[in-house]
């Protein structure tokens, strides 16, 4: 390989692992900070202001009541939100396999 190759190989490198480093620091919305923000009645719309877009979500309609359950995940981080008609009714935080209050 030659020596320009290899300096041009390591820049690179380097490059990659700086931004790599700068993209952990940004963090990620699933947090307890952003957790303990949600409030019972909060507007889905509001919680996706917060959070972003759910992992996954599912719901079910029944009459005039409408009840969704949607997750967000990042890393061992989970957060639960159950919503009936468009509002937060509960909410949990788990780490790993453990739930937290």
């Amino acid at each position: 390989m030659s020596l320009r190759r290899l300096s041009l190989l390591r820049a690179v490198i380097l490059f990659t692992v700086i931004g790599m480093s700068l993209m952990s620091c940004i963090g990620s919305p699933i947090s307890q900070e952003n957790f303990e923000k949600i409030q019972t009645g909060m507007p889905l719309a509001q919680v996706q202001a917060i959070l972003g877009p759910p992992t996954e979500s599912s719901s079910v309609d029944v009459a005039v009541f409408s009840g969704t359950v949607s997750t967000w995940r990042a890393g061992d981080v989970t957060i639960t939100i159950q919503f009936v008609n468009g509002k937060v009714v509960a909410k949990q935080l788990s780490k790993g396999d453990k739930a937290l209050p």
